[in-house]
């Protein structure tokens, strides 16, 4: 029985391997520096200097490999569904988020990049704190990816070089 097993999880590792899966690692990117440049309170220019660490800089005096750009980020709450009544019944919550990515040079890397992250969410007016409660998760959630899919793109950029 133990024997079975064992070949059955070494079969299954080599047929995993051969079909290309690798356990997702570190990004790398084509820059050591950067500067973030947000728009004034930017969540998401903060999530990324929390991601990169010591690697963000000042634009100033020695200015970094890149510069990342916060155009805008917004947040919204729109009606989509009611009752017979006129009540509402659900909302869709958005978040966009509107990025660039230069050389200190002005040479542009990420063209300026719009990305929007939507959720739906029902509404019942008798449980309205655990539905802020449920909102505020959900657009944080929604700022996760959004951090998620700019690490992305930064790191699909190859070469920095003139």
């Amino acid at each position: 029985m133990l024997q079975r097993r064992t070949a059955l999880v070494g079969l299954s590792s080599l047929l995993l391997g051969a079909c290309g899966f690798q356990l997702r690692s570190a990004q790398s990117f084509a820059f050591q520096t950067l500067a973030i440049t947000p728009e004034k309170g930017s969540l998401l220019a903060n999530d990324l200097i929390r991601y990169f660490g010591a690697s963000v800089r000042p634009l100033t005096p020695k200015p970094p490999d890149v510069i990342v750009d916060i155009l805008h980020e917004g947040r919204e709450k729109n009606v989509i569904g009611m009752n017979s009544s006129g009540q509402v019944r659900e909302f869709q919550l958005r978040s966009v988020v509107r990025f660039q990515m230069r050389t200190p040079d002005g040479r542009e890397l990420i063209a300026p990049t719009e990305i929007t992250q939507q959720r739906d969410i029902s509404f019942n007016e008798s449980t309205v704190l655990a539905k802020e409660a449920e909102e505020i998760l959900l657009y944080r959630d929604m700022q996760s990816d959004l951090l998620q899919q700019i690490l992305r793109r930064l790191a699909a950029i190859k070469s920095i070089a003139k």
